[in-house]
């Protein structure tokens, strides 16, 4: 227990040093974070022995923070290099339709690429407002997480769960509880927007539209070619592990040996070389106009690397702590199943926990259900289980990968963010009594 005070210790860093140091947090993020890594390595060999300390950060770093954050930089390159442009300027409306298509196109390219290829235009549209941070909190609710339900590319819970014998359509279940939950939150979007936007006129401010009549184009859209790769890779990455050519005798992935048990797989080599390919063809073919029209920078990836390296580091003992206790939990019914992996998922990395309560689910005996390769798993279980994982990654900044990346890119971009326990007071108002209202509709 107390080797997970390193994670609370880096969390409480993340969420206060910004408020009462600012600058010196900007400049000394490294060094904080390495510092939090080092107090956790150390007690952590102290008590395991070296190499089981040196086996743990290396099996985390190599198999999850590597695939995690190429995965990221090939999206956050990409999208960088298309611009949408033309008449639309940020009004209620508008902003509806596009929170609405970002959601749908969460399952198509997945959370991380629809927040990366919208997150720019939406600043963009809305630049001439001064109230527009709701706009992007609402757009990490939507389209960083929750739109990520329907398809294993979505969000990389269900992509673990498809791995393990779910089927790769079972999740358009959750279609029912998507759109329940859009209408939900775009209507309250809605009317909280028009508020803000009529405080804004009032005040005279105006769209920022220099030619009128010129016509809605996307410059750069060649860079779709280079999604599509960067999906195919996702979608290798879970299926290339179960085919007999990467395996061993044994039934294990092939790939280079590295340290004790930690082995970089061959399937996940394949995925990080596509990836990596796709952002270095686009930019080799895009033009570096549309990345300076879109105020393009490395430090939002910058910043998201340094500091989700020591999140996958120190939250390791937390993870080993939650495998351990999860079977002795009691937590059998739906409901429980929602609201426990959501409420994990909201601090901790959502895959890890899905598959600890996916095991836990497994092996309870269930008759009915969905067969997997952990056991079979009834259909309301396995929903609340998927919805508790993807939904509530949203209550936090780091609750989901593109949570963070979408904070910085709309701070760079001159969007007065809410502080860590400001976005998690928003969560608390406006996504936890739709999870409630969820509970009593599709999980009781």
């Amino acid at each position: 227990m107390l080797l997970c005070i390193p994670f609370a210790g880096l969390l409480l860093c993340i969420a206060v040093m910004p408020l009462i140091k600012g600058e010196w947090w900007e400049s000394h993020q490294p060094l904080v974070v390495g510092f939090w890594i080092l107090l956790m390595i150390v007690p952590f060999a102290f008590v395991y022995g070296p190499g089981r300390a040196a086996e743990t950060v290396l099996e985390c770093t190599i198999n999850d923070y590597l695939t995690f954050i190429i995965l990221l930089f090939g999206l956050f390159c990409v999208s960088g290099n298309i611009t949408m442009e033309g008449d639309f300027a940020g009004s209620p409306r508008i902003n509806v339709c596009l929170l609405a298509l970002g959601t749908l196109l969460s399952s198509c390219i997945g959370t991380t690429g629809a927040s990366m290829l919208m997150v720019r235009p939406v600043i963009k549209m809305n630049s001439w407002r001064k109230r527009k941070s709701h706009i992007m909190v609402f757009f990490i609710f939507m389209v960083s997480n929750m739109g990520g339900c329907l398809t294993p590319i979505g969000d990389p819970p269900l992509l673990m769960g498809f791995m393990r014998g779910v089927p790769f359509f079972w999740s358009m279940h959750l279609f029912p509880v998507l759109i329940f939950n859009m209408v939900l939150l775009l209507f309250v979007f809605y009317h909280l927007d028009k508020w803000a936007y009529r405080k804004d006129i009032a005040r005279g401010r105006k769209p920022d539209i220099s030619k009128p009549g010129t016509e809605f184009h996307i410059d750069g859209l060649h860079n779709i070619v280079f999604l599509v790769m960067i999906v195919a890779a996702v979608i290798l990455s879970g299926v290339l592990p179960g085919m007999p050519v990467f395996q061993d005798a044994a039934g294990n992935v092939r790939g280079i040996h590295i340290f004790g048990e930690v082995t970089l797989t061959f399937p996940a080599l394949i995925e990080c070389a596509l990836i990596l390919l796709a952002a270095w063809l686009s930019f080799k073919t895009t033009k570096s106009e549309i990345r300076r029209r879109n105020h393009f920078t490395w430090g939002a990836i910058k910043e998201v690397a340094v500091l989700f390296i020591g999140i996958f580091i120190t939250m390791q003992p937390a993870l080993m702590l939650l495998k351990a206790v999860g079977p002795e939990l009691g937590v059998t019914e739906p409901a429980q199943m929602f609201w426990a992996t959501g409420a994990l998922s909201s601090f901790l990395d959502n895959t890890p926990t899905y598959l600890v309560f996916l095991t836990t689910a497994g092996t309870l005996g269930f008759t009915q259900g969905i067969v997997t390769s952990l056991g079979t798993v009834p259909v309301k279980v396995l929903s609340a289980i998927s919805c508790g994982a993807v939904f509530m990654g949203a209550n936090t900044y780091i609750g989901n990968a593109p949570n963070f990346m979408v904070k910085s890119i709309s701070d760079e971009n001159g969007v007065n963010m809410p502080s860590f326990f400001g976005y998690m007071l928003w969560s608390l108002v406006f996504l936890v009594p739709v999870f409630i209202i969820d509970m009593l509709v599709f999980f009781m």
